[in-house]
């Protein structure tokens, strides 16, 4: 069996846990189960509380094999849809969320599961192995003008135009189905340095587009916004700039993009209030035992 340990090492562990302020008998959401580092410390903390915790990823429901079923129910489904898959159980009000965004370090290291450069495998990419779309059905069926705009995008590649061009050249000799024959198939218009750099903003697009990554967050504040309490606090870790910046302008300006909305008096309407003004970031210490917090930046907002 996948052990929590195995699976992921939680990322700012005891500062996601702090910035929750856990009432014991109160309602939370861990909407990014995983490996349940970060569920198994707020039941800890729960007297009569419970937990509610999402995950889409069939390999990581084993996970929760071990949790106390009085403080803790599993959702098998994507966080987009949290306040319906609340009220199925009954709970309209929760007292705080956390969100621990992107992929796990067991998704990474699973070759076949196509996430990673490092490995071989197929050009899956699906964080809910059920759905429909792979990376594969993008590659091979999207036009060159969409695989522009998702690398350009998504991935915020200079060069996406020509890079979806080749793509499309390529393809019409033989079908792009591994990861292997992709990095091969646009070998010719990858940069000479920062090689690495480049593959994983192209495989950083691709995922998105694949699980409908940004969808989901914006879903996620909004639906957020309705169903805290007063006072409940959301804690959200992103590890790149497109999810940093819907989180940091939702809670800043309460719309998910541009500037904020003002009455006649000038006044912002926004439904939450930033608990910490700039991200926080993971220790020294920290950074020298899990390289995946090196780039994860945490933000806290209550509800007002």
């Amino acid at each position: 069996m996948m052990t929590m340990s195995n699976y992921h090492n939680p990322v700012m562990l005891q500062e996601c846990i702090e910035a929750l302020n856990i009432n014991p008998d109160g309602i939370y959401v861990d909407v990014t189960f995983g490996g349940g580092g970060h569920s198994k410390a707020i039941v800890e903390q729960l007297n009569n509380g419970k937990l509610y915790a999402f995950d889409r990823d069939q390999e990581a429901l084993q996970n929760a094999e071990s949790f106390n079923k009085n403080k803790f129910q599993l959702i098998n489904a994507n966080f987009k849809y949290i306040k319906n898959q609340l009220r199925f159980f009954g709970v309209r009000k929760v007292d705080g969320i956390l969100a621990d965004l992107g992929v796990s370090s067991h998704q990474f290291d699973e070759g076949k599961r196509g996430f990673s450069i490092r490995f071989d495998g197929p050009l899956d990419m699906r964080m809910d192995t059920s759905s429909n779309i792979t990376a594969a059905d993008i590659i091979n069926t999207y036009s060159a003008e969409n695989l522009q705009k998702i690398f350009g995008r998504y991935g915020e590649v200079k060069n996406a135009k020509t890079l979806a061009l080749e793509i499309e050249r390529k393809r019409l000799n033989n079908k792009i189905t591994t990861i292997e024959q992709f990095k091969e198939a646009i070998q010719e218009v990858i940069p000479a340095f920062n090689e690495n750099k480049y593959l994983a903003k192209i495989f950083q697009a691709l995922r998105i587009e694949v699980n409908g990554e940004l969808n989901a967050i914006e879903e996620l504040m909004l639906q957020s916004a309705e169903i805290l309490n007063t006072n409940g606090r959301l804690v959200v870790m992103s590890y790149h700039s497109l999810e940093d910046k819907i989180v940091k302008n939702y809670i800043k300006n309460g719309v998910l993009y541009g500037e904020a909305e003002k009455d006649f008096y000038g006044n912002v309407s926004k439904p939450f209030e930033a608990v910490n003004r700039k991200p926080i970031i993971a220790t020294i210490e920290e950074l020298e035992q899990n390289n995946r917090a090196r780039s994860a930046k945490l933000r806290i907002a209550e509800k007002i």
